[in-house]
């Protein structure tokens, strides 16, 4: 499969030129040398009734093992048949995916005193957003696919320190809306909707926090209709893992997660702050029907440490979300992300939710971060009615150099 970043008729030219200035048997080890391979698995099961809510943390999940480069990540909810869990069944709030170093022969603790968390390369304070994958209600419609002949390495052997292993922690938080008083509501962990008033350590909310994370930890319960009755299920997350054995024809690339909440400010603060969550207040002008809806809009400022060859590109937002846009310096685009919206009942196109994301996939060298640039995060939301626990996340890949021109042939699929 041959993966091109500009027009086809230059695809051709260049498959031509470089194609005939090397034996045959040359060019067919080009393009046979990186085979991804691909693998589905599935966490732990959990158990959802209406109203219920799960976030839980899997440590030591079924993963590729090895010195490997990361291609794709995705998942789903499904029952115990393997069927797709609707949205509107089953919210998927969000699922992460955590790389840590475990202590060898010690696969069964998982006190985290005992293990090392690695981290993204994102700039928010140690622990924050740290995940290497993560999405939510849009994960079926997003792509993950890391271009050729990028990948995410790990399993580096000399990077990980002597006495320990790599291992992988999922984390998932799913919310049953069936029967609930308010479906929107809970997946926007309203708190008076759960009867919230403390978070899950037993410590007081603040008295404006009118719903997020804090109201829909593990175990609570949205309010369900009066007289509902629905059977508990059992669920899993559903991932595939798509990877190719490490070469050195594989350009590494880095991972960049932006948080619009983030309260950094050149000028007075050294440290960042993600929040992660922010709220949007209900808002237009006029009555009847000469009001006019308004979007709610939500930016930060960011300074990249070191800059890069940006390589894929997308925003992760909630409900109620119109787009995400991340500038550069000088006031250009980098990359927008729009939502994409279902319109059925079906799994993957529930009306009313968030199906998927768009998605940038730069030509190689189009688009470069320089070291110490400040880059603009815009998140936009409307605003005909008031949302809880929104975000505003930005994804980015970046490599530290170009690929050689023979590496665009390079991905062959098993």
């Amino acid at each position: 499969m041959v993966h091109c970043f500009g027009g086809w008729p230059l695809c051709i030219a260049i498959s031509v030129l470089v194609l005939s200035s090397i034996p045959c048997s040359i060019s067919l080890r080009i393009r046979n040398r990186i085979k991804t391979k691909s693998a589905v698995f599935l966490s732990p099961e959990f158990e959802l009734g209406p109203g219920s809510v799960i976030n839980r943390y899997y440590h030591n999940i079924d993963f590729p093992r090895g010195h490997i480069a990361l291609k794709s990540f995705n998942a789903e909810v499904v029952d115990e048949a393997g069927n797709p869990v609707p949205l509107h069944e089953t919210y998927l709030h969000h699922w992460v995916i955590y790389r840590y170093y475990q202590p060898k022969g010690n696969s069964q603790n998982h006190n985290e005193s005992n293990i090392m968390f690695v981290y993204n390369s994102g700039i928010c304070q140690e622990g924050v957003l740290g995940q290497y994958y993560g999405l939510g209600s849009e994960t079926r419609k997003t792509p993950t696919f890391v271009p050729d002949p990028y990948g995410i390495e790990v399993g580096n052997p000399a990077e990980i320190p002597d006495g320990y292993e790599e291992r992988w922690m999922v984390n998932v938080h799913a919310i049953d809306t069936r029967g609930t008083e308010d479906g929107l509501g809970c997946t926007e962990c309203r708190c008076d909707l759960y009867n919230v008033s403390k978070d899950e350590y037993g410590r007081p909310l603040r008295p404006d926090y009118r719903g997020g994370l804090l109201c829909c930890y593990d175990q609570t319960q949205c309010r369900v209709r009066k007289g509902f009755q629905g059977a508990k299920r059992s669920l899993y997350l559903r991932y595939t893992v798509e990877w190719v054995g490490w070469t050195d024809s594989i350009l590494p690339v880095k991972i960049y997660i932006f948080d619009v909440t983030d309260t950094w400010n050149a000028l007075n603060s050294a440290a960042h702050e993600c929040k992660v969550e922010y709220e949007v207040v209900e808002s237009y002008k006029g009555t009847g029907m000469t009001s006019q809806r308004f979007i709610d809009t939500k930016r930060t400022r960011v300074t990249m440490p070191t800059g890069g060859y940006v390589v894929y590109g997308v925003a992760h937002q909630h409900t109620g979300g119109t787009g995400s846009t991340l500038y550069r310096e000088d006031g250009s685009v980098m990359c927008s992300s729009i939502p994409i919206y279902g319109r059925g009942k079906e799994a993957g196109d529930e009306a009313g939710y968030i199906v998927g994301m768009s998605t940038c996939y730069p030509q190689p060298g189009s688009v470069k971060i320089l070291d110490g640039e400040t880059l603009t995060l815009v998140s936009n939301y409307s605003s005909s009615q008031a949302h809880t626990g929104v975000m505003g996340l930005f994804y980015i890949l970046v490599a530290d150099q170009l690929p050689n021109p023979l590496e665009l042939f390079t991905h062959s699929p098993l």
